[in-house]
């Protein structure tokens, strides 16, 4: 028995809660990871997991040896990071959750780049907007769009999101247009169902304000809403990344540009209490040169901004 190479089966068996779910992650038969934490427990004269037919949990020893399992193998990876690592050619796996819109439209062509000049890194993208646990679901890293960071979260900012609120000329046409945000109180203003639905922020005077909105229409994908508002069913808010294109073509138009959405973060969150492999870095590294505090998609802003009433 390899006591790291069980000690890491061990990790990930307790982090997933299942033996077929680890042996199905690497590759391996169940039978062979069973046997693998069946020497450590037997090296230990301990029992480290607590199997039933419906449920696996840690005992009180193998929750201990947990904590200390991780310690170890995150120093034993920093060593061997520190012999060169930095170096050489960044290589290996890397699996990676990203948001759906934003992963396809604006980091597909970045990571297809990553790979043209990183020929030894593998990708392997997980694309779905719902915050995914990092350990329990084995990533080395999430990219996500948020106004805030959670507690205890390990993260890089790597550049930032706005937004905007528009509207295809047909719907405004028919409907008016907002000249404030409590005007959107009577029109149809679409939901995302990962945000709020019912109020929607705005900077005013240089503070944040809140302004009921209604709708029939609700989804979990921007480019769902952004496809109706240009049908002219009502308004959108959407991000820069998404609807810069309907925007720049006059299918969408801009609305408030007096009342700037408040911008979100885009950041690289890494799995806690872990060492961060050098591939990993490489491609945050990446990630954060080619996006930039102030993306290429945000261009449209200068569009929506209100003529200088200066003399």
């Amino acid at each position: 028995m390899d006591r790291l190479d069980a000690m890491r089966l061990f990790v990930r068996v307790a982090e997933m809660g299942s033996f077929a779910a680890v042996a199905q992650r690497q590759d391996l038969a169940r039978s062979v990871v069973t046997r693998q934490i069946a020497a450590l427990e037997a090296h230990l004269g301990a029992k480290l997991l607590a199997r039933s037919t419906r449920r696996m949990s840690l005992t009180s020893a193998g929750a201990a040896y947990l904590e200390k399992c991780r310690e170890i193998l995150a120093l034993v990876e920093a060593a061997e990071a520190d012999l060169g690592e930095d170096r050489q050619a960044p290589r290996g796996h890397v699996r990676l959750t990203l948001p759906l819109a934003f992963g396809v439209r604006r980091l597909m062509p970045l990571l297809g780049e990553f790979m043209a000049a990183n020929p030894e890194i593998a990708l392997e993208l997980d694309f779905n907007d719902r915050r995914a646990n990092l350990i329990e679901g084995g990533f080395d890293l999430a990219i996500r769009i948020a106004d805030r960071l959670e507690p205890g979260d390990v993260a890089r900012k790597i550049g930032s999101s706005q937004g905007v609120i528009a509207a295809a000329p047909a719907y405004l046409e028919r409907r008016g247009r907002p000249a404030h945000p409590r005007d959107l109180a009577g029109h149809e203003c679409f939901g995302y169902l990962l945000a709020s639905r019912s109020s929607w922020s705005f900077l005013v005077d240089g503070e944040v304000q809140r302004f009921p909105v209604r709708g029939r229409l609700e989804a979990n994908n921007g480019e769902a809403l952004l496809a109706a508002a240009v049908q002219g069913l009502g308004i959108t808010r959407a991000p820069t990344f998404i609807a810069e294109q309907a925007v720049r073509d006059g299918r969408l138009e801009i609305l408030l540009p007096e009342f700037p959405i408040p911008e979100l973060g885009i950041y690289a969150v890494f799995p806690a209490q872990r060492h961060v492999p050098h591939r990993v870095r490489a491609l945050v590294d990446f990630l954060a040169r080619r996006i930039g505090p102030r993306p290429a998609w945000d261009g449209i802003l200068e569009t929506r901004r209100p003529p200088d009433q200066s003399p």
